[in-house]
């Protein structure tokens, strides 16, 4: 909903006497289905209309900035892996973008290549959690069975390369901790090949669905001015029809050398983007995101069957272990929800091995607030719709 729209409802239901005594606070969580983790979402309805909400956040704060400021460059990364557990990959990545720029680290291109391979495979994984989860909130059981059914293909993918099926601790400063296995790119090839042939049958499933259409469509709309305006990004104002992705505006690792273009919705009403066109811009991305890892397994410098020892010069440089006084590192990522940016300082002498400062931008710390705007004006049965279809994840926003 415009906001001009929200401030209107919120401004006649505070001036409405009968309104008033018909109004009641609904909380939701902090453990609540909707929700999708921990936090709380308070809503004032009047009979079955939202007219005002709340969204209390901070249950899982774990001051992750602060602890990062008692651990060198090195030690790092497995706690930016744990800011979001089902986007390890991409938050590490990020991190590992701002300390090599704090570090001015070299990065051979064969590692770029296997990091952009390894982030677009957890973003498919990513994609697809929230595909499982979003289904039974509009009310597809059967698409949470597909969609871990798929998942474990790309996950395997990731254990091949991190060792561990969730927090991965792959990316390294100056490059990645080991190469691909031997074997490693047909498997994944076949795999994405026939996931490709699945986006069709999730198409066929969910776009033949009176169900799934009914509750989506027309529901949730977001201007993408209004999303701008909020600091909202990633696939959520895509879907608005802004044509603005991270890896496509201000290329990073080997984005502008692969075969993509960014999944951007174009709205059919002038209200803006629904529930809808966020959950077809995602089935867009995806596909987007298989065929970057098909084009980058072809064109991995070295060749996509050869595989180098760890720490080989082709996957890992030795990068500087301090950072000197004043210097500063920046990342600018895409990550699954949007764009994360890390800000890290360097701590300078007797502080050389640790930040003085780091600082995270969380695209869902952004996203959340947002989100429970929108939802007024709505049904209290239009909460799930909305506010799943944005994909929120509580660990990346508490941090």
């Amino acid at each position: 909903m415009h906001k001009d729209s929200v401030v209107n409802l919120r401004t006649r239901a505070a001036k409405s006497e009968v309104n008033i005594m018909a109004q009641m606070w609904i909380t939701m969580g902090p453990q609540h289905p909707m929700t999708h983790g921990l936090w709380t979402l308070r809503v004032k309805v009047d009979g079955e209309t939202i007219v005002d909400t709340d969204a209390e956040l901070g249950y899982i704060h774990r001051g992750v900035e602060k602890i990062c400021e008692a651990r060198d460059f090195t030690q790092i990364t497995p706690y930016c892996d744990r800011l979001c557990y089902v986007s390890a990959m991409t938050w590490a990545n990020s991190y590992i973008y701002a300390a090599e720029d704090l570090l001015e680290a070299e990065v051979p291109e064969r590692a770029e290549f296997i990091r952009l391979i390894s982030a677009e495979l957890q973003r498919l994984a990513s994609h697809l959690m929230w595909l499982g989860a979003f289904g039974p909130d509009i009310g597809s059981l059967t698409l949470m069975t597909w969609c871990m059914r798929d998942r474990e293909m790309f996950l395997d993918l990731l254990q091949e390369l991190g060792g561990s099926r969730m927090h991965y601790n792959y990316p390294r400063i100056g490059g990645v901790k080991r190469d691909i296995p031997i074997g490693f790119a047909d498997r994944m090839i076949a795999k994405v090949k026939l996931f490709e042939k699945r986006i069709e049958e999730y198409e066929m499933l969910l776009d033949e669905s009176t169900i799934w259409l009914v509750r989506l469509q027309g529901v949730g709309y977001t201007k993408a001015e209004d999303m701008v305006e909020a600091g909202v990004s990633g696939p959520n104002v895509r879907a608005a029809g802004v044509n603005y992705d991270v890896r496509w505006a201000h290329p990073y690792s080997v984005y502008d050398q692969v075969d993509w273009e960014p999944a951007v919705e174009k709205p059919t009403s002038v209200k803006g983007a629904d529930c809808y066109d966020r959950y077809r811009v995602r089935i867009e991305e995806m596909r987007q995101s298989s065929r970057m890892i098909l084009d980058a397994i072809e064109k991995i410098p070295g060749g996509k069957n050869t595989n180098y020892s760890a720490g080989d010069e082709m996957i890992l440089t030795k990068a500087p272990t301090r950072a000197p006084e004043g210097a500063t590192g920046f990342s600018n990522y895409e990550c699954t929800r949007g764009a994360s940016q890390f800000y890290i300082q360097g701590g300078g002498e007797g502080r050389g091995k640790n930040p003085y400062r780091l600082s995270i931008r969380s695209p869902m710390f952004i996203t959340i607030p947002y989100v429970a705007d929108t939802m007024i004006g709505y049904k209290i049965a239009d909460i799930p719709a909305i506010m799943g279809s944005f994909d929120p994840c509580i660990g990346e926003t508490d941090r």
